[in-house]
């Protein structure tokens, strides 16, 4: 596939129709420079409100700042302000509207702004630092999911007025666009960020240092970044705004180190991946990852299907039994909609339904993978945590794919990069049960289904197994391979002997015939170091066989 980056603008007309009529306050006092630009920055945003469904309120009298006027607004814009413009008790009362869900919109000289006031140095991101000439230059588009930025291609060439920041922003907020210091003179700080936003407690920040002359707010492109702006401090835009570092991308227009399996494909075009035909999967074959954050955007058209794969096999990339699939379909099952760990355990579906943006809009996931644990965060929220422990599968360590599930799920995505997070993850030991080194009542069982053909069988109450070459040391769970034509009972772990340190338990269920095969598993507690052994309780009679067995630490 031959990746193609544009610098296209989609420009939207209105926002989408969930959003409900809301107020947004704009504030553009002044107690140092005043720019011109004011009044067309006020007339743009009066004209997105009214495309748009949200009521514009203008003023320049900070006595608007008091906790029940600031109530009525979902977010309030600092247009161009200046200088030293709220008394302490404005300034209280805005930190608890901003830190108990409000938005707050930053413009060009918000950023100038407050000096004084720490609370809005972190709101803000970065305090004004100083400035060259109007001119042109070429600003970098980091986050293309976001409603601000999601319409504008991998770069954007116009002309402003480029501020300096006295910080960088970049450990504090998700940096949305960044200015490339090498298409202009006068940039000296190198990591130029120049649009950010950032989750404030309960609250949400955006800021953008564009917006110094009249003619930015005639931009469509300009206007639509606004917007998006607005749209998310407003909380009707959803998007992680965590800030995002140590990131190295998988794609952003080039598949090098991708590799298509299954029938169908994926169209590459403007560093978008969309889904076509299947059902096959996409994955990536250069490298696999255990102990990692992977995020990556998705949009899906409508009503469509899709899913991200973690733990996937290089040898068997298309059976999906080995890893897991978290699933992108919001209107399937509990267990099978977007959010969820696919046919195993259903997202947190009130946390997703309000975190989830619409069909047509973007949505960012992060798949958290820390050994057999998944973590589930779709736009910066948690909506699922998984821990696996069933031996036959595994998160912990594999490769990670993308799904082209059929004709008509039409779903795209953006922007896929990955953060190790250090060390090797848990380790397996697989062993056959009948492998023992010791026991007491244990012997062997021919049964053709079973591992080897042979398990630990005729069980009954009392006996037991013992492994000297398998350690407990760091044992976190333990799994088996059982059938079961009796009356099932208990596999008790122990460290050092029969009788030693109780680790865990799991219950074997009588499974309808000695040749029916199921897993069991659980997880273990303690920190004894002694050799393995398995004691078993129940009723009369043989109870259960064992035919392989898991440990994992």
């Amino acid at each position: 596939m031959a990746a193609m980056v544009g610098a296209a603008l989609f420009v939207p007309t209105a926002a989408q129709a969930a959003d409900p009529a809301y107020q947004v306050l704009v504030f553009s006092k002044t107690a140092g420079f005043r720019h011109d630009s004011i009044p067309a920055g006020l007339q743009a945003i009066r004209d997105l409100g009214a495309a748009n469904n949200f009521t514009v309120t203008a003023t320049e009298d900070a006595g608007a700042f008091t906790t029940a006027n600031l109530a009525r607004f979902k977010a309030v814009v600092f247009l161009s302000t200046t200088g030293d413009v709220l008394n302490g008790t404005q300034q209280t009362a805005f930190e608890s509207y901003v830190n108990g869900g409000g938005g707050y919109v930053g413009i060009h000289a918000a950023a100038d702004t407050e000096y004084d006031w720490p609370y809005y140095g972190t709101l803000v991101g970065a305090w004004f630092k100083g400035h060259p000439a109007p001119q042109q230059a070429t600003i970098r588009t980091e986050d293309r999911a976001h409603a601000a930025t999601a319409h504008l291609g991998a770069t954007w060439s116009r002309s402003d007025e480029w501020y300096n920041y006295r910080t960088n922003p970049r450990n504090t907020a998700r940096v949305l666009q960044n200015l490339n210091e090498g298409s202009y003179s006068g940039g000296d700080m190198g990591d130029h960020p120049i649009t950010w936003c950032r989750p404030m407690t309960s609250g949400r920040s955006f800021y953008t240092g564009l917006g110094h002359t009249a003619s930015s707010y005639t931009e469509p492109g300009f206007r639509s970044l606004l917007l998006g702006g607005i749209r998310y401090a407003a909380g009707m835009a959803k998007a992680d705004c965590r800030p995002e570092t140590g990131y190295t991308t998988l794609y952003n227009g080039s598949t090098t180190g991708w590799t298509q399996s299954g029938p169908g494909s994926f169209t590459n075009t403007d560093a978008t991946l969309t889904s076509t035909g299947g059902m096959g999967v996409l994955w990536y074959s250069a490298k696999k990852y255990f102990s990692y954050s992977l995020k990556l955007d998705w949009r899906v058209a409508g009503d469509d299907n899709s899913g991200v794969f973690v733990g996937m096999s290089a040898s068997d990339p298309m059976n999906t039994s080995k890893g897991y699939e978290v699933q992108i379909d919001a209107t399937d099952a509990p267990d099978r909609t977007t959010g969820s760990v696919y046919a195993v355990k259903s997202a947190d579906i009130a946390a997703r339904d309000a975190a989830l943006n619409p069909p047509g809009a973007w949505n960012t996931y992060e798949l958290l993978v820390q050994g057999e644990r998944l973590q589930v965060f779709l736009n910066g929220v948690k909506i699922n945590d998984f821990t696996n422990t069933d031996p036959a599968r595994s998160i912990r360590e594999g490769h990670i794919g993308i799904q082209n599930h059929g004709t008509g799920d039409d779903v795209s995505f953006r922007n896929v990069r990955v953060k190790e997070l250090g060390g090797t993850g848990p380790v397996t030991t697989t062993a056959e049960a009948e492998s023992y080194t010791s026991t007491s009542g244990v012997q062997i069982a021919n049964h053709a289904p079973a591992s080897g053909g042979r398990t630990a069988g005729f069980i009954e109450n009392g006996d037991w197994v013992g492994y000297s070459s398998i350690s407990t040391a760091g044992a976190t769970a333990f799994g088996a391979r059982i059938s079961s034509a009796g009356s099932g009972g208990t596999i008790q772990v122990r460290s050092g002997s029969a009788t030693g340190t109780l680790l865990g338990s799991v219950t074997v269920p009588n499974t309808g015939g000695w040749e029916n095969f199921q897993n069991v598993s659980t997880p273990l507690t303690g920190s004894a170091s002694g050799p393995l052994f398995l004691s078993f309780t129940g009723g009369g009679g043989s109870l259960f066989d064992v035919d392989t067995l898991t440990l994992t630490r």
